[in-house]
């Protein structure tokens, strides 16, 4: 088994959160050499940032900062790293140049310069505009929404089945599709109009929505998760299925696209990122009742196989997995997974912890010699 070195900036691990073991396949270090990137993912159910790299040996590093309840992750054409979580939504600046190193081993330190404090709003994906602006999927009031200088939010648009702003998470929106840096596509798990509506329809009510168009494009899907436009195509996490696949858009206004399976992964897929000819997907184990009672339980059994929580690469030619990164024990589920290119081994700084009260960093020149 491939040797992991683990940090953190929070504090001690609990007795559970040490009943958690990794592993990886052999190479995948190398492959993230290759590719010259870094991971970084998201498990709103351990509390924890996580960020997979190699230390300046090349052997493999995760960093873990305690976050409140993560989830949807991006990376911004700045460098800065935009999180929704809890009851806030964070944007982390990477405050070394590009000689700098953390303790000699990090390369990238995400510091949290700005925090909107929105309420608990269960923020789900989150992507960033040609003017800055942070968008992200409000799923408890079921819009696409962005962040507001004197409220918990603005609502910027919402499906055109829910006929109210409305504090009920009706149909579940949760994925969001950035065409460069404008909002495209989203995903819902329902197109229910009524409060709590989308947990009776699990297994095929899903959709994706057309923002331009303002509407349905395609249904039928099993609790769809994190689309992704990559390539001049719409990749799709089916995650009630455990699929990755992609959407086959109609040509026509008012008919329906289709979904496409590419592959099948173990497990109950949440958080995408694509890379060169990669899909970094991630995994979770459908252990709670809202991921049973899914396609996903019969097609693990025909494959003879357990669920999974971590992280495959899939080969986007072949479909086929080509390394993984493994989580078991008291961590089951993630949410998100963006890529860090150009980093070998990031960090980042919780906003509740020592480092962050410590760390006092000034542009260069600022201070005279």
């Amino acid at each position: 088994m491939t040797q992991l070195a683990t940090g953190s900036d929070s504090k001690p691990p609990s007795k559970e959160e040490q009943k958690v073991d990794y592993s990886l396949s052999p190479g995948l270090m190398q492959r993230l050499a290759s590719l010259n990137v870094s991971i970084a993912f998201s498990s709103y159910q351990s509390g924890l940032l996580y960020f997979l790299g190699r230390d300046p040996k090349g052997g493999a590093h995760l960093h873990q900062s305690a976050m409140p309840k993560p989830m949807g992750l991006c990376l911004d054409g700045q460098g800065r790293l935009t999180l929704t979580g809890g009851f806030q939504i964070m944007r982390f600046e990477n405050v070394l140049d590009a000689n700098q190193r953390v303790n000699e081993t990090f390369d990238a330190c995400y510091v949290p310069r700005t925090i909107h404090v929105t309420g608990s709003l269960d923020a789900h994906d989150v992507g960033i505009d040609e003017n800055g602006r942070i968008l992200f999927v409000n799923t408890r009031y079921n819009c696409l929404a962005t962040v507001s200088s004197r409220h918990s939010f603005e609502p910027v648009w919402r499906p055109p089945f829910i006929d109210a702003l409305v504090d009920e998470d009706r149909c579940h929106l949760n994925g969001l599709a950035m065409d460069g840096n404008k909002p495209r596509y989203v995903t819902a798990v329902s197109r229910s109009n009524t409060i709590d509506g989308w947990r009776d329809r699990r297994a095929d009510g899903g959709v994706v929505i057309d923002i331009d168009r303002n509407e349905i494009v395609c249904q039928g899907l099993s609790m769809p998760h994190s689309p992704r436009i990559y390539q001049d195509e719409l990749w799709i996490l089916n995650s009630g299925t455990g699929e990755l696949g992609v959407i086959e858009l109609p040509e026509e206004q008012g008919r329906m696209g289709k979904f496409k399976p590419r592959t099948f992964c173990p497990g109950f897929l949440r958080g995408l990122a694509l890379h060169g000819n990669h899909a970094f997907v991630g995994l979770s184990k459908p252990r709670y009742k809202r991921f049973e009672g899914l396609a996903l339980d019969q097609r693990l059994k025909d494959a003879d196989s357990e669920a999974w929580c971590g992280i495959q690469i899939i080969d986007l030619t072949t479909g086929t997995c080509v390394d993984w990164f493994r989580i078991d024990g008291a961590v089951s589920e993630l949410y998100d997974v963006e890529i860090i290119p150009g980093f070998t081994c990031p960090m980042a700084v919780s906003p509740a912890s020592p480092e962050a009260e410590n760390l006092i960093t000034i542009e260069r020149g600022e201070v005279a010699e």
